[in-house]
């Protein structure tokens, strides 16, 4: 198979991420059967999947309790997942980066080196003042603990609706919903990134993208693209199960593998 032969010859890997990974390891958003069991009170207001949460105005109180029990769930889990386990395997000992969009720490929580992981649409592990007063973040654990304990599970609801330890005001989690999008805690990894890269001509770059599809195609597919075209000798392989065609002028450079995540890392 030409990803295994791909795989061998590599000496660099930059493992580029979507919202298909994480599906893949279990975390879907369009998962009705686990949003059913997670947000009853949700889900007897009509509503069926995570994704429908995503820029949903709602009250604070009833905000901060289905975000405590998301961020709960996908972020501060301490099992290691499978899916993100055997990818690190299959990466093996070779000089590695990762680039995703996904903002729940699941690589750096299976055994990928945190400082080598570039989110720059955040990460659900901070939050942020929503003016922002400040260019200052938060590890969000403690307030999202906070809101989970004090939430009623009948309502939906939590009494523990965090504010900003500056102002006072609204706060969110520190991901990439708009302009109050404070990315400098992420920056530094992606000047790592760009210096691995800089770095990297001449060296056997694979790149292998894994569930990017179309959703914000500027954060991880056009970007991964640009990336092969510009090294010399770099690779692509992309792997996705709707969306895996690779453009024209990266034949005999790019792999399309439509097939599931979960059956290629594996």
């Amino acid at each position: 198979m030409t990803f295994e032969r791909w795989l061998d010859e590599a000496d660099r890997v930059l493992v580029a991420a979507g919202a298909g990974l994480s599906a893949a390891a279990g975390y879907d958003y369009s998962d009705t059967e686990r949003f059913a069991e997670l947000f009853p009170a949700l889900h007897r207001r009509g509503l069926r999947a995570r994704y429908q949460l995503i820029g949903l105005p709602l009250p604070p109180a009833l905000l901060w309790g289905y975000w405590s029990v998301h961020v709960d769930d996908i972020r501060f889990g301490e099992e290691p997942n499978p899916v993100y386990a055997r990818l690190r395997e299959r990466v093996g000992p070779r000089d590695h980066f990762v680039l995703t969009s996904n903002v729940d720490g699941l690589f750096a929580r299976n055994g990928f080196a945190e400082e080598r992981v570039w989110t720059p649409q955040g990460d659900y592990g901070r939050y942020q003042c929503e003016t922002p007063c400040t260019r200052e973040t938060w590890p969000s654990r403690p307030v999202v603990e906070a809101a989970l304990a004090a939430c009623d599970a009948a309502t939906g609801e939590t009494s523990a609706v965090p504010s900003c330890p500056r102002c006072g005001g609204p706060v969110f989690l520190n991901v990439h919903k708009g302009p109050e999008y404070v990315p400098d805690h992420h920056l530094p990894a992606g000047r790592r990134l760009r210096d691995w890269l800089d770095d990297s001509a001449g060296k056997g770059l694979l790149a292998i993208e894994i569930g990017a599809g179309w959703s914000t195609p500027g954060v991880v597919r056009r970007p991964v693209e640009q990336i092969v075209r510009a090294l010399p000798g770099a690779r692509l392989v992309r792997v996705n199960r709707d969306h895996a065609e690779v453009p024209g002028d990266l034949a005999g450079r790019a792999l399309a593998l439509r097939a599931g995540v979960a059956d290629v890392i594996a």
